[in-house]
């Protein structure tokens, strides 16, 4: 088990920022830390092994250590609220539940924990609406609806109180009733507790408890919340749910929110005369059909109406809020590229890991004029895919992991550590408690497969490398060839877009750059077509949309629209992302498949063993002599610490017909791949009977390099696991024989020819 977690609070600092860490201690008292600049994550004896340079900082030294732990949970919060409890009031709502196994689940709040006082609207005992009243002297009192809900269907709840005599009147309704489904409810009576009138704030979708945190969180949606003065029948709430409500109605609102408005803020609106806005803690899901969508509108940009709900999650994660306990400043003179800070709070055993590596990217000066001279090879850190499967604990959590990799799968300290901690939130990958997808992920929080050393249940046979650490593979050949080089991440390509990459003549890309947002794909579409050369070192690259918060650092959104590889499906409506209003899903599905960036797109995938390519036609084309200097090889690549060989984990071959440019040169494509190789599914149309690499002839990897019209070209290998096998024989191989002579190439101003 890990006994020291943490997270920096930024992936990306310029030299002569600050940058702070957060660190949480499961024992001990205090921690050392250092930076160390990182050339190589993997433990594999059968490759370099660990590889970490110190950069004696400021940050080197003894610092104390203590637990800290995540209140996870989305909710709502309304300061200066009115004490309600003052006089009797009702509270209508539209709920939509979806994990009713939970208990004390609260709609609604203004209560007092540590002394047990106010009111509490919930759901409870297996769905049943319930309201709870505390006086604050220890006595608490409630009454149940008697009949329980149903998850994922809408409900009208009505709740009155009379604080003054305890009457209170409870009344659900299913929006579509079903025969012999028992769920509707009305029940009213007399509770023996006066609750009083608390100047505190009011709380949705979760509750103060004793110890200072939130809890009792509601798992599902709320739409429509509507708070009036006096006692109304359940009845009247239809009135208040019309576009156009009856002037007599409007003086009995106290507070009637609005989700459909603001959708891309962390705010909610109070359209009624007080303005109790709320701020929304933990980022619950937004852009979320309500009870009226009909289905004649997808977009929530063009029927906001339609979209008035707020999907909470107990599980939701934005920002956990630790405190800081190291910070430094980036010496001016640190090279850009990889770093981390190594914390270490006693020896690591068999029982528990005591180190950890906090990992970020020291990237270039910000400004453009303090970026003179600086190398012309920029590698594009893909912390948006870091992000994407941060905390991935699908294999833990979900059945069929095992057959999906063909292999048993090994626990590790890290594994553990997630499995008992889910407060960490999930990856992109993952489903909530409540069974819908994770579409949010942050990087305040600890990422723990964001690591040297860290192995991943995806990462094939051999080293099991996925994401981050597999990059490390690449930063470790580039720094044996001495190669001089800045990084730059995802988020700051999205932030600074094209400006940031013009002057560099060369990107490389890590092993999986999946990710992208629209800033992100125009920037290097618009480098690309100005001259630059892409150097794509990976597999399925370009895949998924993605959209940045406006207002909130280090959290991205995707929704697993219509079609691709997903662990979980958006519900229909709810394709259109929250954070920005596009259509989320893959690139491919807008017109911008992966082949118009880097001239390959996703084909296959399988996490087992890799295979070798075999040298093509193409390659003796004199276009291509120069990747092939040294290299007469037929077979390419078999061998590699990634599955054994640099053909693996997911594949990219040519395809014309999705934008792949014609002049794109098939130099090698790699074969033999088993039956765990297989098409992915967003190719076929009906399901064909030879979907695996051993019966597939389109199941493939194909290194491939085109000139583009102004001067610069594109190059792929096409797989994940290429990097992997650069080190072999000490660097002294095919692969990185041809990688060099590409990157020797494409750093050469020389333009490549564009005609005949």
């Amino acid at each position: 088990m890990l006994k020291i977690v943490g997270y920096p609070d930024r992936y990306s600092v310029a030299p002569g920022e600050n940058i702070a860490f957060n660190v949480s201690l499961e024992e001990g008292t205090h921690f050392d830390a250092r930076l160390v600049r990182v050339i190589h994550g993997d433990c594999n004896p059968e490759g370099p092994g660990l590889k970490f340079r110190h950069i004696p900082s400021a940050a080197d030294g003894r610092y104390p250590g203590k637990p800290q732990r995540i209140d996870a949970g989305s909710h709502m919060v309304v300061e200066n609220f009115p004490a309600l409890a003052s006089d009797s009031f009702t509270f209508f709502a539209m709920i939509w539940p979806t994990l009713l196994k939970r208990q004390d689940q609260t709609l609604v709040a203004q209560w007092d924990a540590r002394r047990s006082s106010g009111f509490r609207i919930e759901v409870t005992d297996g769905g049943q609406l319930a309201v709870l009243l505390g006086d604050g002297s220890g006595k608490i009192a409630s009454l149940k609806s008697g009949k329980a809900m149903l998850e994922r269907q809408w409900y009208a709840v009505a709740v009155s109180i009379e604080p003054k005599s305890g009457e209170v009147a409870l009344d659900q309704r299913p929006i579509q009733p079903y025969a012999q489904i028992a769920d509707r409810a009305h029940r009213s009576g007399k509770l023996a507790v006066l609750p009083k009138a608390l100047d505190a704030p009011l709380m949705m979708a979760g509750c103060p408890e004793p110890d200072g945190t939130i809890g009792r969180h509601f798992d599902g949606k709320i739409d429509s919340p509507l708070i009036l003065a006096g006692l109304h029948e359940a009845g009247r709430q239809d009135a208040y749910l019309r576009p156009v409500i009856d002037p007599s109605l409007l003086g009995a609102i106290i507070a009637r929110w609005d989700f459909a408005r603001d959708i891309r803020g962390t705010r909610t609106v109070d359209i009624g005369p007080s303005g109790h806005h709320g701020r929304l803690v933990h980022l619950p899901a937004r852009g979320m059909k309500g009870w009226n969508w009909t289905g004649e509108e997808h977009s929530w940009l063009r029927k906001p109406e339609h979209y008035g709900a707020i999907h909470f999650h107990s599980d939701d994660i934005y920002d956990a809020g630790w405190e800081t306990s190291v910070e430094f400043t980036v010496p001016e003179d640190i090279k850009s590229g990889p770093y981390a800070l190594h914390v270490r709070s006693g020896e690591t055993d068999r029982e528990a890991t005591r180190e950890q590596y906090l990992a970020f990217f020291v990237r270039p000066p910000r400004s453009r004029q303090a970026r003179a001279n600086r190398p012309k090879i920029l590698v594009l850190a893909s912390t948006a895919s870091y992000l994407a499967y941060a905390n991935h604990g699908e294999h833990i959590t979900a059945r069929g992991a095992e057959r999906q990799m063909a292999r048993l799968l090994t626990f590790g300290h890290t594994d553990l550590y997630m499995y008992d901690h889910p407060e960490l939130g999930g990856s992109l990958y993952d489903c909530h408690a409540d069974g819908s997808g994770v579409c949010y992920s942050s990087r305040l929080r600890p990422n723990l497969n964001y690591a040297p050393q860290y192995h991943s249940w995806l990462g094939g046979h051999g080293s099991g490398l996925y994401q981050y650490n597999a990059d490390t593979h690449l930063y470790d050949w580039l720094d044996h060839h001495g190669v001089d080089y800045d990084v730059i991440t995802d988020e700051d390509l999205h932030e600074d877009g094209y400006e940031l990459l013009r002057d560099y003549r060369v990107v490389v890309t890590g092993t999986h750059p999946e990710y992208h947002s629209t800033p992100m794909w125009d920037a290097m579409k618009a480098w690309i077509d100005r001259g630059g050369r892409l150097m794509y070192m990976g597999g399925n690259g370009w895949y998924w949309r993605i959209a940045f918060h406006d207002e909130l650092p280090g959290v991205i959104e995707v929704r697993r629209a219509e079609d691709g590889i997903r662990t979980w499906v958006a519900e229909p409506g709810e394709y259109y992302h929250s954070f920005t209003g596009e259509y989320g899903g893959l690139w491919r599905r807008i017109g911008r498949a992966p082949n118009v960036i880097c001239g390959v797109g996703f084909i296959a995938q399988g996490f087992d063993v890799s295979s070798y390519y075999r040298r093509a036609p193409d390659a003796d084309n004199p276009r291509a002599a120069f990747i092939f200097e040294g290299v007469p090889d037929d077979i390419i690549g078999n061998f590699g610490l990634i599955g054994g060989a640099a053909s693996g984990i997911e594949l990219d071959c040519i395809t014309t017909n999705l934008g792949s440019p014609p002049n794109m040169l098939r130099l090698a494509s790699s074969e033999n791949h088993n039956s765990m190789m297989m098409l992915v599914n967003e190719e076929f149309t009906i399901v064909p009977p030879n979907l695996g690499g051993d019966q597939n002839e389109r199941v493939r990897a194909d290194l491939s390099f085109g000139e583009t019209p102004s001067g610069g070209a594109l190059f792929a290998t096409s797989s994940i696991a290429w990097c992997g096998s650069l080190s072999h024989n000490n660097y002294d191989n095919n692969v990185s024989k041809i990688t060099w002579n590409v990157l020797r190439r494409f750093a050469n101003p020389e333009p490549f020819p564009s005609a005949f």
